[in-house]
């Protein structure tokens, strides 16, 4: 049995060394390659720029990279599984689920303008996603901040997601950040995870390793079986927090994920 052991750990470690000295190959041939295209290129500045981005790729390589924020809207919604006739903005939900994208719009523009939250965010989905209409984020921006205003999880994440990329209003990660908060209060999954992600990054925010910790943890949690990629992201993440973190930092952040409580 002690053998067998010495046996597993001396396989494991290789397997791990292995791992090592194909990636510093790897990027060895990626600093190569990005060195030539950059004294090919006319301008000094640029060709340094591009150098300088490749080497702080290689030191992400090494110590672990924190995966992209999630960018995408909400997108095909789920069942929604109602057995009654279906009413308001439920019934509009429901057209958008099935693809009936023009039914989707007649049913959810007359509602937003009333002032249904539900219909507000879903004709903000419609206007982004160019589902049935040609895409206008202006028009998506107008409608997901009328939902958001009042306290819609879907609006506040998808308006935090156009702060953060810039789109159709100014890039600004601290109104992004805001926004995300109201969400990931909500048990909002990828808000909570955009949220960590601009800890770990300190963008928006002030760097805090312990509440992106928190955030990665809790979304890893929030995320649904059916959506494993998102999931394993969150874990991943939350995994190369915490290979920066004190013990004490470590149980911090995780008694602070067992209080948390939705707002």
């Amino acid at each position: 049995m002690a053998v067998m052991s010495w046996w597993h750990r001396f396989a494991s470690d290789r397997a791990e060394a292995e791992a090592l000295e194909r990636q510093v190959t790897a990027l060895e041939t990626a600093l190569a390659k990005c060195k030539a295209v950059a004294r090919s290129w006319t301008g000094r500045r640029l060709g340094l720029a591009v150098v300088a981005a490749v080497v702080i790729f290689a030191a992400g390589v090494t110590v672990g990279v924190y995966i992209e924020p999630i960018k995408q809207t909400l997108g095909d919604l789920p069942g929604l599984g109602f057995l009654r006739p279906l009413q308001g903005a439920d019934a509009a939900y429901a057209a958008y689920q099935k693809r009936e994208y023009a039914q989707a719009l007649r049913l959810s523009q007359p509602l937003a303008e009333q002032g249904d939250a539900r219909a507000q965010s879903l004709l903000g989905l419609i206007y982004y996603n160019a589902r049935g209409v040609r895409r206008n984020d202006a028009e998506a921006a107008r409608w997901f901040r009328l939902a958001a205003d009042q306290g819609d999880a879907v609006a506040e994440y998808n308006l935090g997601l156009m702060y953060s990329e810039g789109q159709a209003v100014p890039q600004d990660y601290a109104e992004a950040a805001k926004w995300y908060r109201l969400a990931a209060d909500q048990r909002y999954a990828q808000a909570q995870y955009n949220l960590g992600f601009l800890y770990a990054s300190g963008q928006g925010v002030e760097q805090d390793n312990v509440a992106a910790h928190m955030w990665f943890n809790l979304a890893a949690a929030q995320f649904a079986e059916t959506d494993p990629r998102n999931r394993t992201a969150a874990i991943k993440n939350r995994d190369v927090v915490e290979s920066k973190m004190t013990r004490e930092q470590i149980s911090d952040a995780q008694k602070l994920a067992r209080d948390w409580r939705p707002k």
